[in-house]
């Protein structure tokens, strides 16, 4: 199931409620584009500032809105009982994954981080994707911490933390590959670096641009998994104005005000205090997408 392209989309606020019409719009144009996973609920879906039944409810009408397509969903927060919960509430909804994040508020020492997994692992009836986001966390995963959680049951994919170029990616997934179980899929995050994570060998593309923009992600996303090395440099350029403002201001701040200015989301969209692009930078993203048509 962990493999291609998982889009991540927004969860459009209005007063701090999710705004259900402009959600379910965003998971339907995703159906359309036929994305291989959909993942609500991530970072990029803010979940972390979400409550337990607004968690819920989003994911319901994810599955709802999403046909047959696979939904994965995080069950990230502070306790591991409030996880479980979480959980619970997602299978029930019939979600066919979980995105599982060490976040704390006290730092995690690596032995409590595989605790956290060992017990949500042993506690659920899907496989768990490992969630390394150690910009947005604060925990970073030591090489035999990752290895050792991808060997616990249920384990289905590692989403990686961006690599810094194509020539570490080269380097550092072939290596992780020999060292976990075969039924392990990983994936890569930070989508500017995504397309030469691919071309080295990552399975899937765990795309924060594809909530807004599947079908464009989706050419680049095969074209990179096929082992073109052209077309996925020609797709990647169209993106790379974006990609200079992801890497400055962050995925998230970024594909929120590309939301609002492109008429997907009503300003503002994100939780408050987060605000999305604004000033030059703003300016500067709606000058890119006037130049580029994406899609």
């Amino acid at each position: 199931m962990f493999k291609g392209l998982a889009a991540f989309p927004l969860t459009p606020l209005i007063n701090g409620k999710p705004h259900e019409k402009t959600f379910v719009s965003l998971i339907e144009n995703l159906t359309a584009a036929q994305v291989d996973i959909i993942a609500p609920l991530g970072s990029t879906g803010s979940y972390a500032y979400l409550s337990r039944e607004q968690r819920a409810r989003i994911t319901a009408l994810t599955t709802d809105a999403a046909g047959d397509i696979p939904v994965i969903t995080s069950i990230g927060a502070l306790r591991l009982e409030e996880m479980l919960d979480l959980a619970d509430d997602a299978q029930r909804a019939g979600v066919r994954g979980l995105l599982v994040s060490p976040l704390s508020y006290q730092p995690l020492s690596q032995e409590e981080a595989y605790r956290l997994y060992e017990r949500v692992a042993h506690a659920v009836s899907v496989p768990l994707c490992i969630y390394d986001n150690p910009a947005t966390t604060g925990f970073t995963f030591t090489r035999e911490l990752l290895c050792a959680v991808a060997r616990l049951p249920n384990i289905g994919s590692i989403k990686l933390s961006p690599f810094s170029d194509a020539a570490q990616a080269a380097a550092k997934i072939p290596a992780l590959r020999r060292e976990i179980p075969a039924t392990v899929t990983l994936g890569t995050s930070g989508d500017p670096q995504a397309a030469g994570a691919l071309l080295a060998g990552a399975d899937v593309f765990y795309s924060v641009a594809a909530g807004l923009w599947p079908r464009d992600i989706r050419a680049l996303t095969d074209a990179a998994l096929a082992g073109d090395e052209t077309q996925a440099a020609a797709l990647n350029e169209k993106f790379e104005p974006l990609w200079a403002l992801f890497r400055r201001y962050g995925s998230l701040r970024v594909i929120a005000a590309a939301a609002e200015l492109s008429g997907r989301a009503a300003a503002p969209c994100l939780p408050e205090p987060l605000l999305s692009l604004q000033g030059e930078a703003r300016a500067q993203l709606q000058t890119a997408l006037a130049q580029r048509d994406y899609r």
